[in-house]
């Protein structure tokens, strides 16, 4: 489906992933945050990335009259039935990233290497206005393993546990720019721009 775009509103309020998605999309589309609009943010009350990443997407549509994308991302590890997905941001309760970081590696103490596989999950959808019966969903995967400690200084969140087996280090000794090639968000971001016509 092609769409012609020259705006659109991010369902976030983080300055980094505005920065980031910005770049991905090119001085074609600008890119508004949710926060000139409104500071309310939605109830993720999903059970996946791609259902929280609509409720999102509607949201921001909603309150700024202007297409919108929202991106719900996480950490899905296989030997955890999947977990902390859709929570991964509050595997902890709400705590920082080194406290879920210090759960999920007692959760996997006892676990080998050879079933540490983990994937980043990325799930993008964009609405064209808050009832779009329609969305665009692009989902991207980055597979990897779960390190037995943290390695690098780089990202956020669970990067300095994720190894990266095509580059031989965790995501946080990836420097931003190449990260940003490879990721889960690069890899969703990719598609919808194939789907958008800008890529």
């Amino acid at each position: 489906m092609s769409l012609p775009l020259t705006e659109l509103v991010l369902a976030s309020h983080n300055a980094g992933k505005l920065k980031e998605l910005q770049a991905m999309l090119g001085e074609h589309v600008r890119v508004r945050s949710v926060g000139e609009f409104s500071d309310v943010e939605p109830e993720e009350t999903g059970l996946s990335f791609v259902e929280n990443a609509i409720l999102k997407a509607r949201h921001a549509a909603r309150v700024s009259g202007l297409p919108a994308l929202a991106d719900d991302s996480g950490l899905a590890v296989d030997a955890l039935g999947g977990a902390p997905g859709i929570y991964s941001a509050r595997y902890a309760g709400g705590k920082d990233d080194a406290a879920n970081n210090a759960k999920l590696l007692a959760e996997l103490a006892n676990v080998p290497d050879a079933e540490r596989g983990a994937q980043f999950v990325c799930a993008l959808a964009l609405v064209r206005h808050a009832d779009d019966p329609l969305p665009i969903l692009c989902e991207g995967l980055w597979h990897g393993r779960i390190l037995h400690q943290a390695r690098g200084e780089h990202g956020f969140g669970y990067d300095p546990l994720f190894w990266v087996p095509e580059t031989g280090c965790s995501s946080a000794e990836l420097p931003a720019e190449q990260k940003n090639r490879l990721s889960h968000r690069a890899r969703a971001m990719a598609l919808l721009k194939a789907r958008l016509g800008l890529a």
